[in-house]
């Protein structure tokens, strides 16, 4: 069929892209999950915020999901496979089974968790960033990261105060497959001690120690912190915390000296104890000053509370405020001597009138002339001399 005059003559490749375009159109995109928020493809953002009604994650999420936001749920216990189909009762997924190949970051802050089981992000073998803050766990599984080999960011902010050292115990074993590792999170968990396994990941770059416990960090911590084979040492963050600048925190003190740029915070280090070192800043101190009473072979004991330069101070004071009392006290004897020299005078004028006083009323009652006479009995008839009777 010959074209019309006048009309120009269709190119090959035209239709067969415009028909491309129509299919790319008219492909169905994944649906969102109820009570949830997608933004954007084909790096796709979920946000889930449904309060209390969300017991569990959500499972209808689209297999191109990047980044999966759940906050301020009731998830309370996340089961193995959690986000790869694994049910409510702990059954893991099928074997091999992947229902999230992309998921990249997942954020679960604020959703009352309180217990991770093993196996609990099975399914995600490409998650980097994982996001646990501020939720109550109890409990964690020694296993409960395991298959996570590219996670490179682990936030655990204000998440592990209420577990206990049974908690602690099960963190350090859950860190030990993560080589991969470069951020760790543990502010605000009121920790005692870093974990082990956390000091020890190969590739760390920064972990985060500020709201916490710590008194000090021991030797073996700081050895611990130093890498082997050229890899860079981790930076670490440590304000807010109690520190017992006692003998025991000479390493540390030394050790910050030496790197004060792997801890960006070495300057916001106060000391808690003892007293005379109260919000002393750490780094402002002299060794000579962190001393033990009862110092034993390790050079550590209880620590003396030596005066500090402030207590010093008031005592220096204090003693020259009395020595310039005494000095105005002196002053004004010197220039009111006359007057109380005249005082002094009549002092004595007054005491010496007093007691001839005294001695006179002595006198005139030991004269016996003074003597008076008893008086005759009652019933007796008087006489006189001339009477003759």
């Amino acid at each position: 069929m010959a074209p019309r005059a006048g009309l120009p003559e269709p190119r090959g490749p035209l239709l067969p892209g415009l028909l491309l375009v129509a299919a790319a159109l008219s492909r169905p995109a994944a649906p969102c999950p109820f009570q949830c928020y997608c933004f954007g493809s084909p790096k796709l953002l979920l946000r889930c915020a449904s309060g209390a009604e969300l017991r569990q994650p959500p499972r209808d999420v689209p297999p191109d999901a990047r980044n999966l936001t759940i906050v301020g749920a009731n998830l309370t216990v996340l089961r193995a496979a959690a986000f790869a189909g694994g049910d409510a009762d702990g059954k893991e997924a099928a074997a091999g089974g992947v229902r999230l190949p992309l998921l990249t970051a997942l954020r679960l802050t604020h959703n009352n968790i309180e217990v991770v089981e093993d196996g609990a992000f099975d399914g995600l073998p490409s998650l980097a960033a994982l996001d646990l803050s501020h939720n109550p766990l109890r409990a964690l599984g020694s296993g409960a990261f395991r298959g996570l080999l590219a996670l490179r960011s682990l936030q655990l902010n204000h998440a592990l105060a209420r577990g206990g050292p049974a908690l602690l115990t099960a963190l350090d074993a859950a860190l030990a497959p993560l080589d991969e590792l470069r951020l760790l999170g543990l502010a605000g968990n009121a920790l005692s001690r870093l974990p082990p396994a956390a000091l020890r990941r190969p590739r760390l770059e920064q972990l985060d120690a500020r709201l916490n416990a710590l008194t000090g960090l021991s030797p073996d911590e700081l050895r611990a912190l130093e890498r082997d084979g050229g890899l860079p040492a981790p930076r670490l963050l440590l304000a807010d915390n109690p520190l017992r600048c006692g003998c025991a925190a000479r390493p540390l003190l030394a050790w910050l000296r030496n790197a004060t740029e792997r801890v960006p915070d070495a300057r916001r280090l106060k000391c808690a104890s003892p007293r005379p070192l109260h919000d002393r800043p750490f780094l402002d101190l002299d060794e000579t000053r962190l001393r033990c009473a009862n110092r034993d072979a390790d050079g550590r004991g209880e620590e003396m509370e030596l005066p500090g330069p402030e207590l010093e101070a008031s005592y220096v004071f204090f003693g020259l405020v009395l020595a310039l009392i005494g000095l105005i006290f002196l002053m004004v004897l010197y220039l009111n001597r006359r007057g109380i020299q005249r005082w002094m005078r009549n002092l004595r004028e007054a005491c010496r009138d007093q007691m001839e006083g005294y001695h006179y009323r002595y006198e005139q009652d030991a004269d016996p002339r003074r003597v008076p006479t008893p008086a005759a009995p009652a019933g007796s008839r008087a006489t006189s001399p001339s009477s003759g009777l």
